[in-house]
């Protein structure tokens, strides 16, 4: 039994190896320069085993960039501060304990690989919407969301993957306060 254990604690260890490898490659030099060859060089494993144990590079890069937004429930936000909770809230998943480091991988990768673009539309359609809908509860909900999340994606872009200086200079304090009644606009206020 333990030799049974001891190999699966192996298997563990070496797909963990594998998923973080990918995970760094994918941020660094972006999906399409990535290959299974160099994931695996760099995770000291065969690249067999990165096959099997994720199937394809795009099985690999589906678990790499997986994460649930965990979205705050809004309904038991005071209505008047839903646009500040939702800007702290996003500031934590990118740069604070809730970052797992897939969102850059993701939003870089999007730029040029349709699959990468379609993880974020899943994410969108199956996390932002809904839950934006518990406040904005009205008939263009989705056009609400939809300027929330091009919002927040712009300045995801520019203050972790184009690392614009003046961006990444921002404390997450100016930008909660500078942000934050934009996306309260969006949520409650005329479109």
């Amino acid at each position: 039994m333990k030799k049974i254990g001891a190999k699966h604690t192996k298997s563990g260890r070496t797909r963990a190896a594998i998923l973080e490898a990918a995970q760094a490659l994918f941020a660094e030099i972006g999906y399409e320069r990535t290959t299974i060859r160099g994931i695996a060089e760099h995770a000291s494993a065969d690249p067999a085993l990165v096959i099997r144990y994720f199937g394809s590079k795009d099985g690999l890069f589906a678990q790499a960039t997986s994460f649930d937004l965990k979205l705050p429930d809004l309904s038991e936000t005071p209505r008047d501060k839903t646009g500040h909770t939702l800007i702290a809230h996003f500031l934590e998943l990118w740069e604070g304990a809730l970052s797992n480091g897939s969102l850059p991988i993701l939003l870089r990768a999007a730029a040029s690989n349709d699959g990468a673009a379609e993880r974020i539309r899943q994410i969108f359609a199956g996390q932002v919407i809904p839950a934006l809908k518990q406040t904005a509860a009205s008939p263009d909900a989705e056009k609400r969301a939809a300027l929330i999340s091009s919002h927040l994606l712009g300045i995801a872009l520019s203050r972790y993957v184009l690392k614009v200086p003046v961006a990444v200079s921002l404390t997450r304090e100016e930008i909660i306060q500078s942000v934050g009644p934009t996306l309260q606009r969006y949520l409650t206020g005329q479109l």
